[in-house]
């Protein structure tokens, strides 16, 4: 007479414990991985996205600056060659305004006559510079954004624009 049993015995148990803690073992850090490396991607396609933007407001207002109105200086306390100013043409003929972009610390502002604009809370360098001492109707900009990602760990993407052809000369 073969009697059935209901259940399962404990070594069977733990041999299945046994199972799925090393499948837990192995998963575990292999999902964490493909996490990190989600994040880090995602942020490097955020600052790519962010410096692209940035370059663009910058050269297309630079381009309409006048030449003789262009400065370079610095806000105390930030980087050397941090901060531009220059009068720039509107689109009402004959009006003029003075246009400013600086590095305050880690953000990008634009200030156009009373108001101020955060363009970027991610700078961690900014210079503008004439590439050329004898040609004054060029200006480099070279930006750097850094983001945090995860466990003290940052990320940092380093844009250079070589010539901005100033056009109002």
């Amino acid at each position: 007479m073969v009697t059935r049993r209901k259940g399962f015995t404990l070594m069977e148990l733990m041999v299945v414990m046994g199972i799925v803690s090393a499948l837990f073992a192995v998963a575990a850090p292999l999902l964490m991985q493909a996490n990190r490396q989600f994040i880090l991607v995602r942020t490097k396609l955020e600052l790519q996205q962010e410096a692209r933007g940035i370059m663009y407001i910058l050269t297309r207002n630079l381009r309409q600056a006048q030449a003789g109105s262009i400065t370079i200086s610095q806000v105390s306390g930030q980087p050397f060659y941090s901060k531009i100013s220059f009068t720039k043409q509107t689109a009402v003929a004959g009006v003029s305004s003075t246009l400013v972009f600086q590095q305050e610390g880690t953000v990008l502002y634009q200030v156009m006559g009373t108001s101020k604009r955060v363009l970027s809370r991610n700078l961690s360098y900014l210079a503008f510079t004439f590439p050329r001492s004898d040609d004054m109707g060029i200006i480099s900009v070279s930006v750097t954004f850094r983001k945090n990602i995860y466990e003290g760990r940052n990320k940092a993407l380093h844009m250079a624009s070589e010539k901005v052809r100033i056009m109002n000369e």
